[in-house]
């Protein structure tokens, strides 16, 4: 099937407009996403970087947080990158007490695991289903994975550390690929959401 798949991003809070552009030049029908009625109409969803537990509470505002691990527990596609990866973990290490998370891959995540925002950095990462050579990866007050069940495929790691995860339909990165220019790891996504459709 090659007709244009209808991904949403979740328009919570976070850098919502870069993974539009983002899916737009990966060849997606892009559109951002804040209520459940919006949430049935997309094939796929991003879930951006921001700040994982504002996000969490903003998904309990908004009545997003059930319809979310609904959809995601029915097979829908998910792609979640930094934060983003947080709300797809099983598992939290460093959370809030009272933080929410979707789960969906069977990983156990660290919070802000390699350091503050002014530890921020760029890397040159190998991943795994991507060709073309390694992806430029952004880690802002980014996590990583402390383990994965075995359901879940690490994908790619970065100084002994596991950077990105694959468990069925969803998707999950600590970097940020949208602030790159490299679509290369939003148009991996786009083919998973054809092909579960």
């Amino acid at each position: 099937m090659t007709t244009t798949p209808t991904i949403g991003v979740l328009a919570l809070q976070g850098d919502v407009r870069e993974h539009l552009v983002a899916l737009a030049a990966a060849d997606a029908l892009a559109r951002p996403v804040r209520r459940p009625e919006e949430l049935a109409e997309v094939d796929g969803l991003v879930i951006p970087g921001g700040e994982s537990t504002t996000m969490s509470k903003l998904a309990v505002v908004f009545g997003m947080l059930e319809p979310l691990r609904e959809r995601v527990r029915a097979g829908m596609p998910v792609y979640g990158t930094c934060a983003g990866m947080i709300m797809l973990a099983d598992k939290l290490l460093d959370g809030r007490e009272d933080q929410e998370t979707l789960g969906g891959i069977d990983m156990i995540v660290r919070r802000n695991a390699f350091g503050r925002q002014n530890e921020s950095f760029e890397a040159a990462v190998e991943m795994a289903g991507i060709d073309g050579g390694p992806v430029e990866g952004v880690f802002i007050r980014a996590p990583w994975v402390e383990s994965v069940g075995a359901a879940a495929d690490v994908i790619a790691t970065y100084d002994g550390h596991t950077v990105a995860v694959r468990q069925g339909n969803v998707l999950a990165t600590s970097f940020h690929p949208e602030l790159t220019g490299d679509h290369r790891v939003h148009a991996l996504f786009v083919e998973m959401v054809r092909a579960a459709r």
